[in-house]
């Protein structure tokens, strides 16, 4: 296969000549070419291997032969849409369902997350019938326009914020929207909300769902056992690659929806492969034992990353869950200003020595662990012996006075 695979500089060139260039590379200076992938590795076309630890997309671990086989056989006998009585749709919808509290029982079939998360606009606007939508700030819920809209990462560097978008700053996270809280934040001055306490509550378990946060199947699980929401979206690690999404929703958010009379058809949401391959995850994430893996190893990892806090004062916070962590670089404790060229520096650096990794947060400063659930302690080992090693010399580039430039 390698033999009759093009150069990677004719693929570059290639892709900067049809593909649009808002449709941005990882390490844009130096782009790597991957050409396949197992579990929690990725090669590229001159087979070198590299750990991943940016795709919570394959969830279960790159082309997982079980998944793999799944896919492979319903293709060969059936796929159609859901319109036609199949088996796979309902064994998968019930599977589900075991897996949420009792009261999310009705469920709609779609292939990503951010379709996911405009039926959820839709059925939440049906059932309370007023449109305003209270998001946290530097949120991202997709690329649909509806969504754009209710998307502060997105909408201000685009049109800006409409009046029935109401944002609410991270530091009210914690205090859970307590009125007496809301000073804390300037776009909520003076302003009175009493939606919060009718409206449907909607968290989003597209990047942290199936297991992932390794104490609970679903991160929503995290605020407790009384917490149920009432529409909840599920998209990129619930096919491991494979396009598929899925809302779940109350019975009364979904009978509000179908009293409209119009039918939600999706072409593709819910045919017999995708929900073989959903299936399929589920199996996987049972017999191997993956959301236990995740609390393990995740602690162990948070532990590792730890130490780094206090050898590296770059290192000003750790947070994180299971296999979903951040590591918050700063330029100095003070004032604690992110530092955004160090992290990029890093993750191409990292990069170099054989580690994928992303950044993430307003000002991309934030190291951002979410690798396919396999992830092992030797590989939490490995990668932070990396880090460790690339931080230390970074500190005495400073001390010498040098850039930090990557090599040509």
């Amino acid at each position: 296969m390698a033999a009759d695979q093009r150069p990677k500089a004719d693929t570059l060139a290639l892709r900067q000549r049809l593909i649009s260039s808002s449709c941005r590379l990882f390490f844009p200076e130096d782009p790597v070419k991957i050409v396949r992938a197992q579990g929690q590795y990725m090669y590229d076309e001159q087979g070198a291997e590299y750990i991943d630890c940016i795709s919570n997309v394959a969830h279960v671990g790159h082309c997982h032969p079980l998944v793999v086989q799944a896919a492979h056989e319903q293709n060969q006998v059936l796929n159609t849409n859901s319109r036609y009585l199949h088996d796979n749709i309902v064994d998968y919808a019930q599977r589900l369902s075991e897996t949420l509290p009792e009261q999310l029982c009705v469920f709609y079939f779609l292939n990503s997350g951010s379709e996911a998360n405009d039926l959820a606009l839709r059925l939440a606007r049906h059932y309370t019938g007023h449109q305003d939508v209270v998001v946290l700030d530097h949120a991202y819920h997709g690329h649909l326009s509806s969504l754009i809209d209710i998307s502060p990462y997105k909408f201000r560097n685009l049109d800006g914020q409409k009046e029935w978008v109401h944002v609410v700053c991270t530091a009210q996270l914690n205090n859970r929207l307590r009125p007496s809280s809301l000073s804390l934040c300037p776009v909520w001055e003076g302003r009175s909300f009493p939606l919060l306490a009718t409206s449907p509550k909607w968290q989003n378990e597209i990047q942290v769902g199936f297991g992932r946060v390794g104490k609970h199947f679903w991160a929503f699980q995290l605020q407790g056992k009384d917490f149920v929401p009432d529409i909840v979206t599920m998209g990129k690690s619930i096919g491991n690659g494979h396009p598929v999404a899925c809302v779940a929703a109350t019975q009364p958010v979904a009978r509000a929806f179908e009293a409209t009379g119009v039918e939600y058809f999706n072409t593709f949401g819910g045919s017999p492969v995708s929900c073989a391959v959903g299936l399929a995850v589920l199996n996987v994430l049972e017999k191997e034992q993956l959301q236990d893996h995740a609390t393990s190893v995740g602690s162990f990892l948070m532990e590792l990353l730890g130490q780094q806090k206090i050898k590296h004062p770059i290192v000003g916070d750790v947070r994180g869950v299971g296999l979903f962590i951040g590591v918050d670089l700063i330029k100095d404790e003070a004032t604690r200003t992110p530092a955004t060229e160090e992290a990029a520096y890093l993750v191409s650096r990292l990069k170099e020595n054989y580690v994928l990794l992303s950044t993430d947060g307003p000002g991309r400063n934030i190291l951002k662990f979410k690798p396919p659930m396999c992830f092992s302690l030797d590989n939490a080992r490995q990668v932070v012996a990396k880090l460790d090693a690339i931080l230390t010399d970074m500190e005495e580039k400073v001390r010498s006075c040098e850039t930090l430039r990557l090599q040509p």
